[in-house]
């Protein structure tokens, strides 16, 4: 089960198809094992990256249930956001009865109020079940939802299955000092933070006291490399090796095609054997690529990692 303590790098990871949008079963298994080899503690499933809205329920199960015999033990985290509480309830129940360690919950766009978001989490985990560990994902830029530390820290008070927070607001570096400063007051029982947003603000975020990464960049040995340095106290070794990768991490969050940058990188890297997205979604066009190449080639001359 995934705890409140909790550290660490859990890659998310996208979701495979072969070159006519069906489900590339192959590359799963594959993806799965080139991110524990790339150090990866444990990895986050059918999430906004991982197009699991364009999924049938059969094919999210079927995700779910191959990462987890590639799991080795190590912790699964899936994504269970769902416009309606049936479906989230069923694919929670599932995926933890198929040996998932927690589910994630991000907010339905059309909540506007704290007390609307409160209410929406309380439903939600009465739904599910208390029993089952969640993560709180709190991305204003793809929910639109804005949920201040005050609204978290009420879910957490509420909510005791609520483990962890995945945070990916921005600009959010306060929000995550407002949360560790009401855990060192006694205000907040402690919970781990993962920090998303492809890592754009991983070395800060570590800084201010982050317990790790949770996010998708296609070189997760960067991440593995900044959280461990950063826990360890070494900050200037761990900005170092960001401000290596920034260029090609800043190019590959753009907004839209930031997904197909991704996988064309992870396809480029061995991780997977197709970079398509199943329709509808954009297509790189060879100028775009080019752009990804010379920032490989770049990057290998301080990474050799990148030399692919």
């Amino acid at each position: 089960m995934l705890s409140t303590d909790t550290k660490g790098v859990f890659a998310i990871a996208p979701t495979p198809f072969l070159p006519d949008g069906s489900l590339d079963e192959a590359s799963v298994d594959q993806m799965t094992e080139f991110y524990w080899k790339a150090g990866a503690d444990g990895l986050t499933i059918l999430g906004i990256m991982g197009e699991a809205q364009k999924l049938e329920p059969e094919e999210s199960m079927q995700i779910v249930r191959q990462v987890i015999a590639k799991a080795d033990g190590r912790p699964i985290v899936v994504g269970v956001s769902a416009p309606g509480f049936a479906a989230m309830k069923r694919l929670a129940n599932e995926a933890m009865e198929a040996g998932a360690a927690a589910v994630m919950i991000a907010p339905p766009s059309a909540l506007r109020t704290d007390d609307q978001i409160v209410g929406y989490y309380a439903q939600a985990i009465a739904q599910i079940g208390r029993d089952i560990p969640f993560v709180l994902q709190d991305h204003p830029q793809a929910t639109g939802v804005q949920i201040t530390p005050m609204v978290i820290r009420r879910i957490v008070d509420d909510n005791p299955s609520c483990v962890m927070l995945k945070h990916e607001d921005w600009p959010g570096l306060d929000k995550v000092s407002q949360l560790r400063d009401w855990e060192d007051s006694g205000d907040l029982r402690h919970i781990s933070i993962l920090c998303g947003n492809g890592a754009l603000f991983l070395e800060l975020e570590m800084q201010r006291g982050a317990d790790g990464a949770m996010t998708g960049y296609a070189f997760p040995e960067m991440l593995r490399d900044v959280v461990d340095r950063s826990l360890a106290g070494d900050l200037d070794g761990a900005q170092d090796i960001f401000d290596t990768h920034l260029p090609l991490l800043r190019y590959e969050q753009q907004p839209v095609i930031g997904l197909s940058v991704r996988k064309y990188i992870l396809k480029k890297r061995g991780a997977i054997a197709h970079d398509t997205l199943r329709t509808p979604g954009p297509k790189l066009t060879d100028r775009t690529r080019a752009d990804v190449d010379r920032l490989l080639m770049r990057l290998a001359k301080f990474d050799p990692r990148a030399a692919i």
